[in-house]
């Protein structure tokens, strides 16, 4: 089977890494466990007779391979002196080995669904979700220990709650650097950390309790969309809770550099930098799509929902806390739809087709484009053009010839007129990290 030797191939170089790492070693040597889990599984497989193996056996051998390659690249990072000042001061190395890990789980999940083996039992106890999670938890205390050479607070460790007023700070001037139509954006500080506060200028009658309430039920989902690429939410703030004019405050971390599209507008970016923001993009919509909630989506993907932190790293923002924003402002008068630029055919085609993740991948796919170029999308076309042309004509927008291949190869698939052939997110991020493994070593 054509898969086979390359997985195990893979696998062996994996463990070969793993004994020279410099750094997250304990999260290294787990992720090595659970390829030698999968391992056995593939041993399995190239036991049975030519043609014994289903269609779905293929495919899922083909995504673990893609899988392990990425896995490959992560672990080589951690052998490279270089990366250790790297790993200190970021706090995305922590997410890189969830999703790793969580890409792992799928695979195994794949792998052991189409064969239905019997050692499928004694494996998922290496795949089990609950110990899964502990053991991580574990792993990552021993290494951040081993790696607090900087005593940074780590934006993950705040809990999201009700904050008190006098625990905000406001630069000065105090004035909005962003006004809405409901709202003002005020910049300022919440326990060492940069925040972003939004003051509803006409907030609806909802009285604080229930506020406080729609609030803490909301607040009970959010520990799953915990990832250095969504934007983290640190809670909601009342000021004059008695009085007759309550006002409401949503507190939020702040991205110094704006939203996605105001970077492609301003900055002149290299291939490598365009490809990391785009691993960024996917590891953000990737920690959405795989929600306990599986049909979770975003249903508003564009340049405009990702922002930009220092040192480029990109968030995806637009959905967090939204119940409790919901009960905080008015509609607004102006509130248009998304522009029909990032509809995917389907939708274009059908008034009545049910928004999925395949439509949002096209959507992502919009956006990566427009990273590659610095682009905006179908600039001054009609809604009547984008019909012709995409949906009809199945229309896409070149490339620049000097686009990576790999690069181009992701944007593309995500772009695909047939949406069965679009790739899932845990699909791009494996694809994106290796992508961006090839540009570093150039």
């Amino acid at each position: 089977m054509d898969f086979i030797e390359p997985i195990l191939s893979v696998a062996s170089q994996i463990y070969n890494l793993v004994e020279n790492v410099k750094a997250n070693k304990k999260r290294c040597r787990r992720v090595c466990q659970r390829v030698r889990a999968l391992e056995d599984l593939v041993r399995s497989i190239k036991k049975r007779k030519q043609g014994q193996n289903s269609a779905d056996v293929e495919k899922a051998l083909r995504q673990l391979s893609i899988t392990l390659t990425s896995a490959q690249e992560l672990i080589r990072k951690y052998t490279l002196a270089k990366w250790v000042e790297r790993i200190v001061n970021s706090s995305s190395h922590g997410d890189e080995f969830n999703s790793v890990n969580e890409r792992l789980n799928d695979a195994f999940q794949s792998l052991s669904g189409a064969l239905q083996v019997e050692q499928g039992n004694m494996l998922n106890q290496v795949f089990e979700l609950s110990s899964r999670e502990k053991e991580d938890e574990v792993d990552q205390r021993e290494d951040d220990t081993e790696l607090k050479r900087l005593n940074k607070p780590r934006i993950t460790d705040e809990v999201i709650r009700m904050i008190k007023a006098d625990e905000l700070k406001y630069h000065y001037p105090k004035e909005p650097f962003m006004t809405t139509s409901t709202s003002e954006v005020y910049r300022g500080e919440f326990h060492g950390f940069q925040v972003a506060i939004k003051r509803y200028t006409e907030p609806v009658s909802t009285s604080p309790r229930d506020v406080r309430s729609i609030f803490n039920k909301e607040v009970s989902t959010m520990k799953r969309f915990e990832s250095p690429n969504i934007l983290r939410m640190f809670g909601i703030c009342f000021q004059d809770e008695d009085g007759p004019s309550p006002q409401f405050l949503i507190v939020m971390e702040y991205c110094e550099m704006g939203s996605l599209r105001q970077v492609l507008d301003k900055c002149k970016l290299s291939w490598t930098s365009r490809a990391c923001m785009c691993l960024d993009a996917a590891k953000g919509l990737y920690r959405l799509h795989q929600t306990e909630e599986k049909s979770k989506v975003h249903g508003c993907i564009n340049s405009s929902t990702f922002l930009v932190d220092k040192g480029y790293t990109v968030k995806l923002g637009g959905f967090e806390l939204a119940k409790t924003e919901t009960s905080l402002k008015k509609q607004a008068k102006d509130k248009g739809s998304t522009s029909l630029c990032y509809s995917s055919p389907e939708m274009l085609g059908s008034a009545n087709y049910v928004y999925s993740k395949e439509c949002e991948i096209y959507s992502f796919g919009i956006v990566l484009w427009e990273i590659a170029t610095g682009q905006k999308p179908l600039k001054d076309w009609s809604s009547q053009d984008i019909y012709q042309k995409v949906c009809k004509e199945k229309f896409q927008e070149p490339l620049p010839d000097n686009c990576p291949e790999a690069l181009r190869q992701v944007i593309n698939a995500c772009r695909d007129y047939d949406s069965f052939k679009r790739p899932s997110a845990g699909e791009l991020v494996d694809k994106l990290r290796s992508t961006v493994a090839q540009l570093e070593a150039q």
